[in-house]
């Protein structure tokens, strides 16, 4: 096998996926713009830790009172600085258009909302994305909508008998549609479908023979799923109290325009506690399994801090850990965090089922205290590598 090869990849998909891929932008209009970038614009690489972009939690930010937006009237523009093992520094420029609500409306659903958001990092990746969410009948319905393009730089630990474990440049260029529409069942509890549609090149510069995953010349992916949420948390973007509970199911099929037949299936949960006015402990499990030819974009990661999630890339995962959250006073907080995980059936082979640490503390400074959205960064070391972490938003 040549000692550089290029593997071009093609991918067509359907439906929502929240996987990771080496790095955690996050969140919307100024949390969900960045987590919609982060989750479709790396192709389901792009978050470090999963970041919850279902309807529902986009922060109407418009009667807030702060330097870092630009609004008039109803629309919007945020600048979100980012900083993370994957994409290197960078700056996400987001924009949002909230739609008019009676006052009947505010008390019983978010805003409606048209948005965008451009990123361009240090490495030279570069994303851009269109999003809509829509809310009816006192938020029984959602919707949420995204179409986006991205040119991602990025690196992958190869497997040992093609590059001696040695990392290689990986390539992803291409397009995104997602779609989303849910419905509440009871209570807390909602249930959607889901349609994912990605067009995308991919190169890896190595020879590369593995197993299980679709490394094939154009690879299409379109998938059809299901998803399930319980959600009880009093504020999305920076919890207190509550829990949230989420499954996803994503069903890839050659007789819907897929190469390959392959399943995509995740769960998670998260409880969190206020041990006091100003103590917050939050923790979360969760879990990824693909089953068939997926390709390599769509493996399951470890959503921990630390290290790129590109490291480990599998076709199962699991993870576990836990914050304590301290609030010194209005602005600024403290966090510390430790964690574990292990990935299975390895692309590289590297700490196959062994368990991989993460543990860390971090420094939070509130820059719309009404909305708990905090400037996050975090110092995290894991078994051979640490990493900085800057972004908006909680971890979890």
């Amino acid at each position: 096998m040549l000692a550089e090869t290029t593997v071009r990849y093609k991918y067509l998909a359907n439906g929502m996926k929240s996987q990771s891929m080496k790095s955690r932008a996050t969140l919307r209009p100024v949390a969900m713009l960045l987590g919609l970038l982060a989750l479709y614009g790396s192709l389901a690489f792009a978050q470090e830790s999963s970041t919850d972009t279902r309807p529902g939690i986009a922060p109407d930010i418009r009667e807030d009172e702060t330097n870092l937006k630009v609004q008039r009237g109803d629309f919007v523009v945020v600048p979100i600085p980012i900083s993370n093992p994957t994409l290197d520094s960078g700056l996400v420029a987001g924009a949002a258009y909230f739609y008019a609500q009676t006052e009947e409306q505010k008390e019983a659903q978010p805003a409606s909302l048209t948005a965008a958001a451009a990123m361009y990092t240090s490495n030279d990746s570069r994303a851009l994305v269109l999003v809509q969410q829509n809310y009816w009948r006192d938020n029984t319905w959602r919707f949420t909508g995204a179409v986006g393009a991205a040119d991602l730089r990025l690196s992958l630990i190869a497997p040992d008998q093609t590059t001696n474990g040695q990392s290689v440049d990986w390539r992803i260029n291409g397009e995104f549609l997602f779609a989303k529409l849910s419905r509440r069942l009871s209570g807390h509890w909602y249930g959607g479908l889901n349609l994912r549609m990605v067009n995308a090149d991919q190169s890896i510069e190595a020879g590369l023979a593995t197993e299980g995953f679709d490394e094939s010349a154009d690879v299409r992916s379109s998938g059809l799923g299901l998803g399930i949420e319980y959600d009880s948390r009093d504020m999305p973007m920076n919890t207190f109290s509550g829990r949230y509970f989420k499954t996803d199911a994503l069903f890839n099929d050659e007789a819907i325009g897929s190469n390959e037949t392959y399943q995509s299936f995740s769960i998670a949960y998260r409880s969190y506690h206020e041990l006091n006015d100003s103590l917050v402990l939050a923790w979360e499990i969760q879990g990824c399994q693909r089953g068939g030819m997926a390709p390599l974009w769509d493996a399951c990661t470890i959503k921990l801090r630390g290290f790129s999630a590109t490291d480990y890339l599998g076709k199962a995962s699991a993870s576990a850990q836990v914050e304590a959250r301290w609030r010194l006073s209005k602005r600024w907080g403290l966090v510390g965090f430790g964690g574990s995980g292990f990935v299975g059936d390895s692309f590289s082979g590297v700490r196959e089922h062994e368990d991989i640490p993460s543990y860390g503390v971090g420094l939070r400074f509130s820059v719309l205290p009404a909305k708990r959205i905090n400037l996050r960064l975090d110092f995290a070391r894991s078994v051979n590598s640490d990493a900085i972490h800057f972004s908006v938003g909680e971890a979890f």
